[in-house]
């Protein structure tokens, strides 16, 4: 545990000392954002565009951590056991990109339609079985959504079907 803690703080100084934009936390067995790690980003979170958090062990993302990287770009947070966003995650303004694969969202995270920035969001590999498409359809940035290895309802793989496409959408039939 200890060594794991010691990588988390050697990333973070060096995000900070190096005025970086870019926070890589994969790999560092995390559960949760540590509390210490806003403290000392503090000066510079609004620096930090493109946040990785990817192959942790995480449940969540805590509002306050929406609250801290207003500016974020990027967000990677695949390969975690998150089932759910906070709500505040519809406020940011800069968003382009948040990757939620393989995680444990068995319900769309419905704020990420109110990002205009929003261009891409990958949820493959969840157990998500319905979509709010009338809201994907009214996002005017999205680009592209990967909902591949998903347990849609059938009656929505119809539906997606049906509608015009505005976006480019990744599905896997063979459910």
């Amino acid at each position: 545990m200890a060594e794991a803690v010691a990588n988390v703080a050697r990333r973070v100084n060096a995000t900070v000392e190096e005025e970086k934009d870019t926070l890589d936390l994969s790999n560092c067995k995390l559960i949760s954002f540590p509390d210490g790690v806003f403290r000392v980003l503090n000066s510079v979170a609004e620096k930090i565009h493109i946040v990785t958090l990817a192959d942790n062990e995480m449940k969540g993302v805590t509002g306050k951590f929406f609250k801290t990287f207003t500016q974020l770009r990027e967000l990677d947070l695949h390969g975690n056991v998150i089932t759910k966003l906070p709500d505040v995650v519809g406020e940011l303004e800069h968003l382009t990109s948040i990757n939620l694969a393989n995680n444990k969202l068995s319900v769309f995270p419905e704020r990420l339609t109110e990002i205009q920035s929003l261009e891409r969001i990958n949820l493959e590999g969840n157990d998500i079985t319905e979509l709010p498409m009338e809201k994907l359809q009214a996002m005017p940035a999205l680009k592209w959504i990967n909902l591949k290895s998903n347990p849609l309802d059938n009656n929505l793989l119809t539906a997606i079907q049906q509608f015009p496409q505005t976006f480019e959408i990744q599905i896997t039939t063979d459910n």
